[in-house]
């Protein structure tokens, strides 16, 4: 019997690196698709790179994803790519709307035209709620989207679910609240503290990590977040993307709220990290800079996933503190390696 052969935009990333070992370990042939660049980031893949198959292409251009698709001939597509990171979206609004909204489209109408009996998901974002008043967020809540990637992100989540309707295709939105791990980027704000605070434990007070922030991570001892009071459902992206592949093993496509039910301030993510090594007072090595508030601030998301517990099977299996332990412990070998040589 042919292996099952998935197709993955964004598999460089995150979410793509570790949904592509979850479907090697299911004897997948799996494809992917890397926006060309002049210095190509492969770091979270270097170790698959000999078992997958990688496309040049864009969500921004038609034509090579139509190729990606008809030269693979996918039994699955994950559109995981996006511009993904919210501040960023007020600042070049244009482009998230065309990547992260219409790109999603353009996989799509790639699959209608050349492999409509594919299975599609899309990466929706539990960013599409706002400031919703919901206590628990379900699939039933209302969506109040308050940034330019959250809109972007529920126009593609009603494409989805249009094309799934209009055209019969199998369509799924998983609307996944925050996830994290040690591959999380720099600039992500739970990544941005594990990696601070790994090198406050190992004294590092002018870390070399600024490069890729384009602007120092520690100045003489402290380093510099938004709004702190903002509270998060987080998980570890290592569960999650076994609910990605869940979603498209059912009889009929659906949409999926995908998370673990308990949030979080920025703050007690803190005290978490700075706990893991044994530091108390953590307001010591934190300030607060107005330049990395949004424009408009999402203050509470929690998420409701019985509905993903009851027909998929699926559990978060790992706690916050597991999570922020992990992170950290993985950037306390980073720094080792990258700072103090």
């Amino acid at each position: 019997m042919a292996k099952k052969k998935a197709l993955i935009t964004g598999i460089n990333g995150q979410d793509g690196s570790y949904l592509t070992e979850l479907l090697l370990e299911k004897d997948y042939e799996v494809g992917g698709i890397i926006r060309r660049t002049s210095k190509p980031n492969l770091t979270k893949i270097e170790h698959l790179l000999d078992k997958i198959k990688i496309y040049d292409g864009d969500l921004l251009d038609q034509g090579s994803i139509d190729r990606s698709i008809l030269d693979f001939n996918p039994d699955e597509v994950y559109n995981l790519a996006a511009q993904s990171f919210v501040k960023t979206s007020w600042n070049q609004p244009i482009l998230t709307g065309d990547v992260t909204g219409m790109g999603a489209v353009r996989v799509l109408e790639a699959i209608r035209n050349h492999k409509p009996d594919a299975k599609f998901y899309q990466a929706s974002s539990s960013e599409m709620f706002g400031n919703t008043t919901d206590e628990f967020i379900s699939e039933e809540s209302p969506f109040m989207a308050t940034s330019p990637y959250a809109i972007a992100k529920l126009y593609a989540h009603y494409m989805t679910q249009n094309y799934r309707d209009s055209y019969d295709l199998y369509a799924c939105g998983g609307i996944l609240f925050n996830h994290e791990s040690p591959r999380r980027g720099i600039e992500f704000v739970t990544r941005k503290i594990t990696y601070a605070v790994a090198c406050v434990s190992q004294g590092v007070e002018q870390s070399k990590m600024g490069n890729e922030l384009k602007e120092p991570l520690i100045q003489n001892g402290k380093f510099k977040l938004g709004f702190l009071g903002s509270s998060r459902d987080w998980g570890y992206a290592g569960d999650y993307v076994e609910a990605m592949w869940l979603m498209l093993q059912q009889d009929e496509p659906d949409d999926f709220v995908i998370a673990t039910g308990r949030s979080a301030t920025i703050e007690e993510f803190l005290e978490i990290a700075f706990d893991c090594v044994g530091i108390d007072n953590w307001k010591k090595y934190v300030g607060t800079d107005e330049r990395f508030k949004r424009p408009s601030e999402l203050k509470h998301l929690r998420g409701d996933a019985s509905k993903a517990k009851k027909k998929l099977g699926w559990e978060p299996e790992t706690s916050l503190e597991e999570l922020v332990e992990m992170m950290i412990r993985s950037d306390v070998e980073l720094v080792k390696k990258f700072e103090l040589n």
